[in-house]
């Protein structure tokens, strides 16, 4: 991706409420005014500057901010929610951290999986490579409190306990 310079995404685009607006036509078939972008396959929005595509929650952090870190997270989890509230500089872990729970997931908790072996719920929360465990237990809602404590203490404002 190309680096995109704040006076060009000021002079291209106009934001209300968590959406791009062309200030100039950008092409024969779309009007000054319109709302710019698109969704991508991923559910996404995207916007396409100069034959380049950039993400539009990338280019409303580079509007507001002036500078485009290397990820921005949403903080309520909604990929569709670009107001400039829920968008917030991160590092690629802590990306991760927001992430939701998987669609594999059994026990109804992130980092909470029962271990056979021991017959119990264990519990795990992942920070940076290293694994932080959590304890096991008999009961999964009381394994799935202490991985929500953990994580909150290990993952900071960044966690996401569903």
């Amino acid at each position: 991706m190309k680096n995109l310079a704040h006076d060009l995404v000021r002079e291209l685009f106009d934001y209300k409420d968590g959406e791009l607006f062309w200030k100039q036509k950008p092409n024969r078939r779309i009007k000054a005014g319109s709302k710019a972008g698109r969704p991508k396959s991923n559910d996404y929005e995207v916007v396409t500057i100069s034959g380049s595509i950039y993400m539009s929650h990338r280019i409303i952090f580079l509007w507001h901010h002036g500078y485009l870190p290397e990820f921005v997270d949403h903080i309520d989890g909604n990929i569709s929610n670009n107001r400039i509230e829920n968008l917030r500089e991160c590092s690629l872990s802590q990306n991760q951290f927001n992430k939701k729970m998987g669609k594999n997931n059994t026990s109804g908790y992130k980092g909470v999986h029962f271990n056979k072996q021991a017959g119990k719920w264990h519990v795990e929360v992942q920070c940076n490579q290293k694994k932080y465990y959590g304890g096991l237990f008999d009961d999964v809602k009381a394994a799935g409190k202490a991985a929500d404590k953990l994580r909150n203490s290990i993952h900071k404002e960044f966690a996401r306990n569903y």
